[in-house]
């Protein structure tokens, strides 16, 4: 994104007013973990004085999941303490120079707040009792530690004599949590859900980087959490420089929609009147509409159009784009009078381009929903340029009907009235749609497409489909000018080119003239 992205740290997720916020372990203090998101998964956070196990290959996060933890825990709470316990991993200021880089460190809180300690003498001179000694030494001189962390946990495994002692010094760590009132948290590299401290510990967390096709996928599973439900399932993680960042599934954020985002509708025009005329005066608020079309046949303008008409009446509108960045887009509205630069700057249009990067699916949902709760209005207009920009961001293809029936749904709840454009293929006689599904979430389907006759392209505009309204069924044609767009106010134009010796480019079938 062009825009900086805000800073998350307190960022939990969803309000509950969609219903997904649930009730189960509300009673039991919860230590809020600060990692955007991850507390929405938990419901609330961790059960205070639990036990969990953190697994994952390296690389996957389990480090910085550890110290950003403590980190936000000692800032959100004053006289909070953490100890950090390594096991045969990095140098402490190995570690911390890696650390030191990411938006949640902070030096000033080592030694007093955090205070990390190697463990792995112990363990190696004396043994799992000795590491137990440690710890329990370390937290009597450490007074009000709530917070302790071993990473490393794979060193104790491979140091225990037999199965059994290794099952046992867990249970220790767990006793020994309850009686200094501090939640542990155990850092593996085991990757096996089976492995015997997951069937001890109250909670087991996985992390996973894998590779899907030639891109790297971070994502974060709860495999179990006692005492409490949880978001089930995958969710999107990424690392940058604020630190771990957890993107729950849309479709999971917001299963339980109100039924409608409000009783007073009001028709959204796209400020042309033949076409306005075509659907009875424009949109029904709060409604997603769909433009089908090939490449160059007008998506852009149109949906521009739709803003531009929007902010004249002082309504404020988002363009949220993957292809054209700002400039090109004023610009392409200069050239053909739609006056997009006044309400950019006075911004009652903001323009957010996503560069053609890796991005995820669930974070550019996100982005979109809380830039739309961060100041909640009636009446405003979303124009999604390009749904496949979603599309190519999903590691799952088959979750894209499930997450465009979620994402509109919770649009349509904050009385937001979108348009989304869908690219169709440029050289065929058939309308094949790249997300059929689309077809299904949005109440008004809009159809644009070239038809070439006597060697001239034509451009033709139609309306498939129109739920909760009236509209006309009739084919048009419309003309990109210097004026902007207009299209006819009969069909009998569109009624002649189709009549005539046509071929159509991007979405119909051959027609001729009778002999």
């Amino acid at each position: 994104m062009t825009r900086e992205r805000e800073d998350q740290q307190g960022t939990q997720g969803p309000s509950p007013e969609g219903g997904e916020s649930d009730s189960s372990g509300a009673d039991i203090a919860r230590l809020e973990t600060g990692i955007p998101r991850l507390d929405y998964i938990l419901k609330g956070g961790f059960l205070r004085n639990g036990t969990y196990a953190l697994m994952g290959p390296p690389g996957s996060g389990k480090t910085i999941f550890g110290n950003q933890l403590c980190f936000e825990h000692v800032r959100r709470s004053p006289g909070a303490r953490c100890v950090y316990v390594t096991l045969l991993v990095e140098s402490h200021s190995k570690m911390i120079r890696h650390l030191s880089g990411m938006r949640f460190f902070d030096p000033g809180m080592i030694p007093d707040r955090i205070y990390y300690i190697s463990g792995y003498p112990a363990l190696r001179d004396q043994g799992l009792p000795g590491l137990l000694e440690l710890l329990r030494r370390t937290l009597r001189e450490r007074r009000g530690t709530d917070v302790l962390v071993i990473d490393g946990l794979e060193s104790v495994e491979h140091r225990a004599p037999a199965a059994l002692a290794y099952r046992e010094f867990v249970h220790e760590v767990q006793g020994l949590s309850t009686l200094s009132d501090c939640t542990t948290f155990l850092l593996t590299s085991t990757r096996e859900q089976s492995h015997p401290e997951n069937a001890l510990v109250d909670g087991v967390i996985e992390l996973t980087d894998h590779l899907v096709g030639p891109r790297a996928v971070r994502e974060l599973t709860v495999h179990k959490f006692r005492g409490s439900d949880y978001l089930r399932g995958k969710h999107e993680v990424e690392i940058d420089e604020s630190g771990m960042v957890i993107h729950p599934r849309t479709e999971i954020q917001f299963d339980s929609p109100r039924a409608s985002a409000t009783e007073e509708r009001k028709r959204m025009g796209f400020g042309i009147e033949s076409f306005d005329a075509m659907i009875q005066g424009g949109l029904p608020s709060g409604s997603a509409t769909a433009l089908l079309g090939a490449p160059g046949t007008g998506k852009t303008l149109l949906g521009l159009s739709f803003l531009v008409e929007g902010a004249r009446q002082g309504e404020e509108g988002i363009y949220f784009g993957f292809y054209e960045p700002p400039p090109r887009l004023r610009e392409k509205a200069r050239k053909v009078g739609v006056d997009l630069e006044t309400h950019v700057k006075k911004g009652t249009i903001q323009l957010i381009w996503q560069p053609p990067l890796e991005h995820m699916m669930d974070s550019l949902a996100e982005q979109l929903i809380e830039l739309l709760r961060q100041d909640p209005k009636p009446r405003r207009r979303l124009f999604i340029d390009g749904i496949e920009g979603f599309r190519a961001a999903s590691v799952y293809p088959d979750r894209m009907a499930r997450f465009l029936s979620a994402f509109t749904n919770q649009l349509r709840m904050l009385d937001v009235t979108t348009v989304v454009t869908e690219e169709l293929d440029l050289f065929t006689p058939l309308i094949r749609m790249p997300n059929p599904e689309l077809g299904n979430v949005v109440e008004t389907v809009i159809l644009l497409r070239y038809v070439e006759l006597r060697s001239q392209i034509h451009r033709l505009i139609s309306i498939l489909k129109m739920r909760e309204s009236l509209y006309d069924r009739s084919i048009r044609e419309f003309i990109i000018g210097e004026r902007g767009i207009e299209v006819a106010s009969s069909f009998r134009s569109a009624e002649q080119i189709l009549s005539g010796h046509a071929r159509v480019l991007g979405g119909l079938q051959e027609e001729e003239e009778d002999p």
